[in-house]
């Protein structure tokens, strides 16, 4: 029996997610845009999907654009948005603890004549809110901030950066990446005071292949995709039935105590991690999902792979950054003996105490090895 402890890098699809995707594929195919019967029946399906998601997210469904993943949302929230300010300047603010789907097209804009300033954060993971407000500019365009870091779990001021942006009068538009906040923490795009924001199916047990797009209403942005005029025109292409009604189904499984269910496995796992010699935390996280631990002097990815060898699946970092040191910790300044040993923990509704038991027993188990070994 395996124990799976990254959700954050993505989550077994539910029960509820998958039966909606099978019924949607075979009973539900018809093409939302056809005239006749089933393809119309579609159409009221995805409006229904839309009304779903929107409510879990606290928005109008007017405002999601349903797109294919976290990666899609980021890069076409980061190139509308430069777009839309292209007359007002060419300064972007983002943090050095982004990740790569913020990054890579900010520093692509970088080679184009814009000029970023990274906010970095301290060596708990967090983000001053008063160097946002320090770093706006008359000629800022863009700020792009996650709500939830994907490796630490620490929470990043986005309302704090909004009412800054507001303060300064300052016409940059404000972009938050939510992927791992969705669901997880309570916000609404209205309450951080967001113009975009993106979120991913994949984190909270819906298949890949399907994320979403808050659009602020009234905000006019160029659409990512022409053709035949789906998603109001902004990102036109076939709606994936199937791929919609596992995430309207994800949303509605995810029921509202789960957070504070993961949280307590979390805060069990940090009690029994204390145990294995030599463990340290990182960040304990201010979410309930994910943490970051270190074991100096074992590399991760051998605690990656003596952990799997165990049916144990943890992650040294994002999934997104494959065989690369990861440059969120690399920001923490940590020691590199730390930094070489680091592991990601992440957990969902599913996990339980008792993986927590059996990852600290692992991690024992290995150290002790290895030690003998030497």
């Amino acid at each position: 029996m395996s124990i799976y402890l990254d959700n954050a890098a993505t989550t077994p699809v539910c029960p509820q997610a998958a039966k909606a995707a099978y019924e949607a594929m075979t009973e539900g195919y018809g093409n939302p845009s056809s005239g006749y019967a089933i393809g119309q029946a579609a159409a009221s399906k995805v409006k229904e999907y839309r009304a779903v998601v929107a409510g879990r997210l606290g928005c109008l469904p007017e405002e999601l654009t349903f797109t294919s993943c976290g990666t899609e949302g980021d890069n076409w929230a980061i190139r509308a948005a430069v777009e839309h300010g292209k007359r007002s300047g060419k300064h972007i603010i983002t943090t050095a603890i982004e990740h790569s789907a913020v990054l890579e097209p900010i520093r692509a804009l970088a080679a184009q004549g814009y000029e970023v300033t990274y906010l970095k954060p301290d060596k708990s993971g967090h983000i001053s809110a008063q160097a946002l407000a320090d770093a706006l500019r008359p000629d800022t365009v863009l700020v792009s901030m996650m709500l939830v870091n994907n490796e630490l779990g620490t929470l990043l001021p986005v309302a704090e950066a909004a009412q800054a942006i507001k303060a300064a009068h300052c016409p940059a538009l404000l972009h938050c990446d939510a992927v791992q906040a969705f669901l997880k923490v309570p916000f609404t795009p209205k309450e951080l005071g967001v113009d975009l924001l993106t979120i991913s199916g994949h984190k909270i047990r819906a298949p890949k292949g399907i994320g979403a797009q808050y659009i602020r209403k009234g905000l006019d942005l160029k659409p990512l995709l022409l053709g035949g005029g789906q998603e109001n025109g902004l990102r036109s292409g076939t709606e994936p039935t199937a791929q919609l009604a596992a995430l309207a189904a994800a949303c509605e499984a995810w029921d509202t105590d789960a957070p504070a269910r993961i949280a307590a496995v979390k805060a069990h796992a940090l009690e029994v991690l204390s145990s294995v010699p030599g463990l340290e935390v990182i960040s304990p996280g201010d979410t309930p999902h994910i943490c970051a631990i270190s074991l100096p002097g074992y590399p991760s990815e051998m605690l990656v792979r003596d952990l799997s060898d165990r049916g144990i699946y943890v992650s040294s970092g994002s999934a997104c950054h494959k065989g690369k040191p990861s440059h969120v910790f690399a920001a923490l300044g940590l020691p590199k003996r730390t930094l070489m040993g680091v592991l990601r923990i992440s957990f969902s509704p599913d996990s339980t105490c008792e993986d927590a038991d059996a990852l600290a027993a692992a991690l024992t188990e290995i150290t002790q090895t290895r030690i003998a070994m030497r």
